[in-house]
Parts: structure tokens; C-alpha cells; sequence
């Protein structure tokens, strides 16, 4: 994280360049740069919310769209609200690999990490 990064903390989505990077690599393996790392917040999960990332070529009315060098991140209107200040990340090691979600907005969560309430 740079220090961008977290004095605009309350402006929306953070992205670590890690996370950035390997959203970058999928796209070029994907051969598209037309796509987005779209962040969204679902009813579900044994908290009552969960996450969903995806790769998205929609553009919706009233989406937040960010930057991060090169990399496109959108949330719906719906979903902004939830995801103020939250951070993603990728971590690579040996006991886990994937994207991970910071989120100061989550008052609580439930062991399998995809969800929160």
C-alpha cells in the first residue's frame, strides 16, 4: 500500500499493488483489457452479506469506477456504500493463495471469511 492509498481510504476501494498486479496478469492471460475487477456486496453467507469479485465488461448506471495503475475496480451503488475504505489484497504462500478483503465496515464476519454482516 502506498501512502495514496491510505490517505484516500474513505473515497472507496483500495487495491495493494500485489492485488493489482495479479489482476493484471489474469487479464493478459484472458487476452482482454476491455474488463474490470468488479467488487460487489450479495445477500447471503452466514453473516447475511458476502463478497463476489469478477471480471466484468457491464458498464452500470451509477457504478463507482477506480484506477489503480492500469486496472479498472467497479462497484455498484448498491454495493459502495459497504465497501468505503475496505482494502483488497492477494496473498501468496504456502498455507493460502487468493484475494483477500479487508473491510473496517464489516462488524462482524463468520469463519469461512467470505462473509460479514
Amino acid at each position: 500500500m502506498t501512502v495514496q492509498d491510505e490517505t484516500s481510504q474513505s473515497e472507496g476501494i483500495l487495491l495493494s499493488d500485489a492485488a493489482a498486479s495479479k489482476v493484471k496478469n489474469l487479464l493478459e492471460q484472458e487476452g482482454r483489457d476491455d474488463l474490470a475487477l468488479r467488487v460487489a456486496v450479495q445477500p447471503g453467507g452466514c453473516s447475511g452479506l458476502r463478497y463476489q469479485l469478477f471480471f466484468d465488461e457491464r458498464s452500470l448506471d451509477g457504478d463507482v469506477v477506480k484506477d489503480f495503475g492500469g486496472v479498472k475496480v467497479v462497484t455498484d451503488r448498491m454495493s459502495a456504500p459497504y465497501l468505503g475504505g475496505a482494502s483488497i489484497d492477494f496473498v501468496d504462500t504456502i498455507e493460502k493463495q487468493g484475494f483477500t478483503i479487508d473491510n473496517p465496515n464489516a462488524t462482524g464476519s463468520c469463519a469461512c471469511g467470505d462473509s460479514f454482516h
